[in-house]
């Protein structure tokens, strides 16, 4: 028996209230292990395992956190009271650029790799100025990664306090993070074996670069954002002195020029497909060339390739096998040296600038020349950005790590379109967000990246007798040595004094992206390869929560690493998330300023009011925020304290599971029964807004309408009163129930009151238990039919401004004769309610009821 199982009956106490409800169940909850993982349950049938998102430190959670997460929570507890072993991680998203530019941002600092450890260096005490920002302090690589190792953990506590508060029934001795020591290991474990497996490879290839970050970036990383440029109308020449004009958003590649392409069908410039035209300034003899995908449109209709402008001249140039002439280095800055075959003199005073001071100085010449056509022409257009960038990105020429997924190769992609078919999506129209992207995918994926805070790529290289790096034959090391760090530790058969010198080894310098990490959640958090008897009872997994816009990145990076290493997907289920809009229906995000942070609302209003807000926006829906619905959810949890304090007040927690045998209370029982098949189906179909719906609606029946009618009857004696009890009591134990996923803390409240145990461990209802209550049968039309007599008569007191309280001296039933008999069965209690003297029936006088009331 678990120690939630022993936890005593605390009985109603005088004055019930929501406040502190957080703090003293939070504490409880994990003290007696109310959300711990069950490893007792072996077989997979028994466990309901959650692949959940782990959240990035570095940033701050918001209303969108709280949405998303409070509806796996609701499915998480609801497996949970249906008999599952709910395998509930909770993760830290902590390594990557993210934390990078957090810690270069609160304590002033850069990496500089070249630097030796300081041991007895200190950040400051405490978050610097923007002075010290723009001018950071160089540390070591160590002395870095340490500082990024030591905010995480400090931001880490953060989320996991507020976590607490909202209520999620994580197994909070299951978490991880994704730089922890078996997140490293798993994440190279993977990445070597997809290099044997000749899934991973390394290439020297026109790659996406961002300044600003120093760093590769991924095509799942990029967004278009739309910048104003110029076109600028350029004049090269046929070798006979023909003119060919084009327009450029950016002259200052003119130097990096290596072909003109048109259209097939363009006959305008057909003649010169196959030709040569001198670039101006340069004089360079470039080639021309036809390709499907030069706009005739566009410009002149004819277009400059320069390697590299933008991700069609990097097509262009592997489709027509063109020559390589890169002008722009990874620090954004044109190189000190020009391409081969760029004569040196005009391109000196380009060399050394930044884009925007090579684009003006070009420019300059080219008017200068005679061959820049006009004034540049204003435009807006979209310009590609890493997401978190504030740069536009530059392509350049770089040796980097990629990972087979489909973008190369038609029959993996198809195989991949295919996983995607197998799994089931919630709502499933965002199937084609993935179909979308794997179909659309133009190269493989790119998991290298040149930061410091990452799990390093794992491999180390020969060094020949002249020093030179044998790239082709990678060093792996024994998955029994890992996680290892190729800067620090030697290559297999080598020692620390071999490192760098000839005949030695170096290591890779380059660290995982993080998605390379991120990808693997299933294997990092399941045990796999460390923990074989717990990995076979979670995975594959029954479901993964996440946002629509990881769609591209997160989820699809995670079927490719489940398909490659285990063949299957990694998770049945796939549930998406929508939005969160501000009041004026806009997309929250930190980058409009319109952002809303949860804790003060969960200090103002409690985390079960935050809860019912989060949970009234369907999956895939989005949702705006509303401070007004959170108060109805604080109304709603207020309610729910006093209906039970009344209910228990009656005397209802002894008639547990005693028949319910007067009419009125059976009816309310079939009712509630039709309550609970519909929560059920709900959450089986993920839709927890109908299984809330259902349930609230019910609620507020329930007391305004049969509590009002059957309160005199359970003050009373005999059998009504009994019977009255038995209703209450059954009533309450399965709304708690219902409303557990939604609103835990007071329904935990309510449940200490009279019940053993926690109700988070209590078995969802269902329809049998209700009906066992119910002696004989019970027709649930005749609640409606008795409250909306009773609503009747009090809107007959209203409408005279009298007190509910007041006496009815005579009431008159009027309405067909059949739901007159109906009545008659719950008079009794219609009579009490409404403080009726005499109630008169009329049948056959109106075609629906109608109840009159005489003052």
């Amino acid at each position: 028996m678990t120690e939630t199982a022993r936890t005593a009956r605390a009985g109603v106490p005088e004055r019930p209230t929501l406040d502190g409800l957080e703090e003293s169940w939070a504490r409880r909850w994990q003290e007696e292990g109310t959300y711990a993982f069950d490893r007792s349950k072996t077989e997979r049938k028994d466990v309901y395992a959650i692949d959940t998102p782990p959240p990035t430190v570095s940033g701050e959670l918001h209303m969108g956190h709280v949405f998303s997460y409070t509806h796996t929570d609701t499915v998480a507890r609801y497996q949970r009271m249906r008999g599952k072993a709910v395998f509930y991680p909770m993760g830290w998203d902590d390594n990557g650029l993210p934390t990078e530019r957090r810690v270069q941002n609160v304590y002033g600092v850069r990496c500089d790799p070249a630097l030796a450890y300081d041991p007895v260096w200190r950040p400051p005490a405490s978050p610097v100025d923007d002075a010290a920002r723009r001018d950071p302090t160089p540390i070591s690589r160590r002395n870095f990664i340490e500082l990024c190792e030591r905010l995480t953990v400090t931001d880490e506590q953060v989320f996991e306090a507020l976590w607490r508060r909202l209520g999620l029934s994580v197994d909070w001795s299951l978490t991880y993070t994704t730089i922890g020591r078996v997140a490293r290991a798993t994440s190279q474990r993977a990445f070597v074996r997809n290099l044997l497996r000749g899934e991973a490879y390394q290439s020297e290839a026109p790659t996406l670069w961002d300044v600003g970050f120093a760093t590769a970036v991924a095509q799942a990383e990029l967004e278009d954002r739309e910048r104003p440029g110029a076109y600028h109308r350029l004049r090269f020449a046929t070798p006979d002195g023909r003119e060919v004009l084009i327009d450029t958003t950016r002259p200052e590649l003119l130097p990096a020029c290596v072909a003109l392409v048109c259209h097939p069908d363009d006959e305008r410039y057909a003649d010169l497909v196959g030709g040569t035209v001198r670039s101006p300034l340069f004089a360079v003899e470039v080639p021309v060339y036809a390709h499907p995908l030069a706009d005739p449109a566009k410009g002149t209709g004819v277009a400059m390739v320069c390697t590299f402008g933008d991700l069609t001249d990097v097509t262009w140039w592997r489709e027509l096998r063109l020559d390589t002439r890169v002008v722009i280095g990874r620090d954004g800055r044109l190189l000190p040296d020009p391409p081969a075959g760029v004569p040196a003199q005009p391109y000196a005073a380009l060399a050394g600038q930044t884009v925007n001071g090579a684009r003006r100085e070009i420019v300059g010449m080219l008017a200068d020349a005679g061959d820049l056509i006009g004034e540049p022409r204003p435009i807006t257009h979209p310009v590609k950005f890493y997401e978190r960038g504030d740069r536009p990105l530059e392509i350049v020429s770089t040796r980097q790590w990629y990972l087979r997924n489909g973008g190369r190769d038609a029959e993996l992609r198809a195989t991949l379109l295919a996983r995607g078919e197998e799994l089931h999506w919630v709502p499933a129209h965002m199937k084609h967000r993935y179909d979308n992207w794997v179909g659309g995918l133009t190269g493989d994926w790119l998991v290298s990246r040149q930061r410091f805070f990452g799990v390093p790529v794992p491999v180390w290289y020969r060094l020949d007798d002249t020093g030179e790096p044998d790239w082709s034959h990678p060093l792996t090391p024994d998955e029994s040595a890992l996680p290892v760090d190729p800067s620090s530790d030697p290559a297999p058969g080598y020692d620390e004094s071999q490192r760098g010198r000839p005949g030695g080894f170096i290591g890779d310098p380059d660290v995982l992206d993080t998605w390379a990490t991120s990808s693997l959640t299933p294997q990092i958090v399941g045990g796999w390869e460390t923990d074989p008897d717990l990995f076979a009872t979670v995975f594959p997994m029954d479901l993964r929560p996440q946002g629509q816009e990881i769609i591209r990145t997160w989820l699809f990076d995670t079927v490719v690493r489940s398909h490659f290493e285990h063949g299957v997907l990694p998770w049945r289920d796939t549930v998406l998330s929508g939005w969160i809009l501000d009041p004026d229906h806009k997309k929250m995000a930190k980058s409009k300023g319109n952002v809303v942070t949860p804790l003060a609302l969960l200090e103002q209003h409690g985390s079960d009011a935050v809860r019912y807000w989060a949970a009234s926006g369907k999956p895939g829906m989005d949702l705006a925020f509303d401070p007004a619905q959170i108060k109805i959810g604080r109304r709603l949890a207020t309610k729910l304290l006093n209906a039970s304090k009344f209910a228990l007040g009656l005397g209802a927690a002894d008639a547990l599971r005693a028949p319910a045998t007067a009419a009125l209370d059976r009816a309310m029982l079939a009712e509630l029964a039709t309550v609970v098949t519909a929560a059920s189906t709900a959450f089986d179909s993920y839709d927890h807004t109908a299984a809330l719906q259902a349930t609230e609606a019910f609620f507020w029946r329930f007391c305004d309408d049969y509590i009002e009618l059957v309160k005199e009857r359970a003050y009373g004696t005999g059998a009504g009163a009994d019977s009255a009890r038995a209703g209450l009591a059954s009533a309450l134990s399965v709304q708690l129930r219902l409303f557990a996923p939604f609103l835990p803390y007071v329904t935990e409240e309510v449940w200490s009151w009279w019940r053993y145990g926690s109700v988070h461990r209590a078995p969802w209802p269902t329809t049998y238990e209700v009906a066992r209550t119910i002696e004989g049968s019970g027709d649930p039309a005749l609640l409606r039919l008795a409250g909306d007599a009773l609503s009747q008569v009090r809107r007959a007191k209203s409408e005279r401004k009298l007190s509910m309280r007041a006496e009815v001296p005579l009431a008159e039933a009027l309405g067909p004769a059949a739901l007159l008999e109906q009545l008659t069965l719950v008079a009794d209690d219609l009579r009490a309610a409404g403080r009726i003297a005499k109630l008169d029936l009329l049948p056959d006088r109106t075609p629906e009821l109608v109840i009159a009331c005489a003052f």
